[in-house]
């Protein structure tokens, strides 16, 4: 992909929040806090800890790299990330368990936030769910408990950790989950993607992901998931308004040069994608009741085209089209 050095993610945010900071150019996604006191904002950014690994694309460093690892926070802080949702798929991919290790290690030492996005299983409905039974409880051990490295990093809202669910094939008896882990000295808060499931009793919340919208993915990648979007924030506040909503931005996606193509598509519109999907939480959120999250889709997913770690796609060709279709 090709990159413009003016085009940079700080630039982008900065039309997209205006109550962000502007000193420096630093703080691009941090808001202020509300009137009245309480927790602004916090924006977060999916993390892919696979890179380096001979499965995947060669990004240009190793997710195993503890200066990599150190640079990539230093420059999320700068933009006023305040932490990283992590994939994690337990003993199924020991490189990204070695990769999450190191990365909350770090982010202990930086004041920075991590926390699991769970990648379920593809297995039947017995195997999926005893992978998640197993798996969180080797996360739990391993990665919460206080003498763990880094543990004081790991993301928490209302005093419990929060847990991010990718669904995969949607197997797993998540109320069995829900079961264990309500055992935990502290039970965390378990987030869902934002889709129809039997087991909305067991999830503390849903979040947003990128979406197309209602019409779906257009061949010249001009339906950027508006609808959607205002979809989930109108859904969380009428149906789940005890649920803990998280919203969600992205700047596009791309797969069709991904092994595993769909061929989907959905353009970067010079940056307006990322300024849009950003603005979006404004409408249902306002400053005074700020939504708790937004997560970034994603910091450095490079073969769907979703990475805002080195900024937004050169404008040039179809990308540099300002459609505002959704």
């Amino acid at each position: 992909m090709a990159y413009s050095p003016v085009v940079t993610v700080m630039t982008l945010l900065l039309l997209a929040f205006d109550g962000c900071n502007h000193e420096g150019m630093r703080g691009t996604f941090r808001e202020r806090a509300p009137k009245g006191g309480g927790a602004p904002t916090k924006v977060l950014a999916v993390y892919e800890p696979w890179f380096g690994h001979p499965k995947h694309i060669d990004v240009g460093y190793s997710s195993q790299d503890p200066l990599t690892l150190k640079k990539q926070i230093t420059e999320a802080k700068k933009l006023g990330i305040s932490g990283f949702v992590v994939d994690w798929y337990g003993d199924r991919e020991p490189f990204i368990d070695k990769a999450y290790a190191l990365l909350q290690a770090e982010a202990g030492e930086q004041n920075f936030s991590v926390a699991m996005m769970y990648d379920e299983t593809r297995a039947d409905s017995a195997a999926a769910t005893d992978d998640a039974l197993v798996a969180f409880d080797t996360f739990h051990e391993k990665y919460l408990a206080p003498e763990a490295a880094g543990s004081q990093a790991y993301l928490t809202y209302m005093g419990r950790p929060v847990i991010f669910i990718f669904p995969k094939a949607n197997h797993t008896d998540w109320a069995r989950v829900r079961a264990e882990v309500d055992k935990w000295n502290t039970p965390p808060l378990l987030i869902f993607e934002f889709r129809k499931t039997p087991y909305e009793a067991a999830f503390d919340g849903f979040y947003a992901w990128v979406n197309p919208g209602r019409q779906g993915w257009a061949p010249d990648g001009s339906h950027w998931g508006g609808d959607y979007l205002r979809d989930f924030y109108k859904t969380m506040q009428n149906k789940y308004p005890d649920k803990i909503p998280v919203g969600a931005a992205w700047a596009g996606f791309d797969d069709r040069k991904a092994s595993w193509s769909l061929g989907r598509y959905m353009s970067q519109r010079c940056g307006q994608t990322l300024i849009d999907t950003m603005k979006i939480s404004r409408e249902f959120y306002p400053k005074d009741a700020p939504i708790p999250f937004v997560v970034i889709a994603t910091w450095n997913d490079y073969e769907e085209g979703t990475a805002i770690e080195r900024g937004s796609a050169k404008c040039d060709g179809g990308d540099g089209k300002h459609n505002s279709a959704e």
